[in-house]
């Protein structure tokens, strides 16, 4: 079998899953994208390209991380992972976490396999109900301003202050054509019913904070500690 075939295989393989997200049953699943969240926030913000994600951070209103997007495609592409989406609260402190899916589909130029560490801060209220609609297209709202962190990019945390919403993320594997932008975030309401008992909506969750289960608190202790 050739390379490009192999590719193509594996890719196949994968997409029909990840295009639409990837959801997993039962609390301990979601207390596991959880505490992989924790971790994922915690490299990116301990790596070497840190500084302007950190600054940001501090004037966030709300920030989704999803642990692991996974991207695979040749020619035809797609990528998926699960997310969850914290706001800040009176006095500096995080909401509990609100789940979401992440996907997207692709066509054109592109070749490869990666999995990624996403970080999308969200800098007002605008763009945090912008997200919190059904099914949020990264990219597709003309009224909102993105931007992209990361090392290298001179004056990126002043543009990104001006910016609606910021992504950032840490790459694993080779993977040419594919961003994140395109993408469309989803609610995960099975998943905030398994973490919470009960079928609590993003508003609720992180504006209103109607939820609360003590897995998060590492997480919640991770952002206050380095987003203030």
């Amino acid at each position: 079998m050739t390379f490009k075939n192999t590719v193509l295989a594996a890719c196949f393989t994968v997409l029909v899953p990840l295009v639409g997200g990837c959801t997993m049953a039962g609390s301990g699943a979601q207390q596991d994208i959880v505490d992989r969240s924790t971790l994922a926030l915690q490299e990116i913000l301990n790596s070497t390209q840190s500084k302007d994600v950190v600054d940001t951070l501090r004037s966030a209103r709300a920030v989704m991380i999803c642990p692991q997007v996974f991207k695979a495609g040749f020619v035809i592409g797609g990528a998926g992972g699960n997310c969850v989406l914290m706001a800040r609260a009176a006095g500096g402190s995080w909401s509990d976490p609100a789940f979401y899916t992440i996907g997207s589909g692709s066509f054109g130029p592109q070749a490869g396999i990666q999995d990624a560490e996403v970080m999308i801060m969200i800098m007002n209220d605008r763009a945090l109900n912008a997200v919190m609609q059904n099914h949020f297209k990264i990219g597709g709202d003309a009224s909102l301003a993105f931007a992209t962190v990361g090392a290298g990019v001179g004056g990126a945390t002043t543009t990104a202050l001006r910016a609606d919403i910021v992504t950032f993320s840490r790459t694993r594997g080779l993977y040419a054509g594919a961003t994140i932008e395109g993408s469309v975030l989803s609610p995960d309401t099975d998943s905030n019913v398994a973490y919470y008992g009960q079928p609590y909506n993003a508003p609720q969750i992180i504006v209103q904070m109607m939820a609360n289960n003590a897995g998060a608190n590492p997480l919640r202790a991770t952002l206050s500690q380095y987003g203030g």
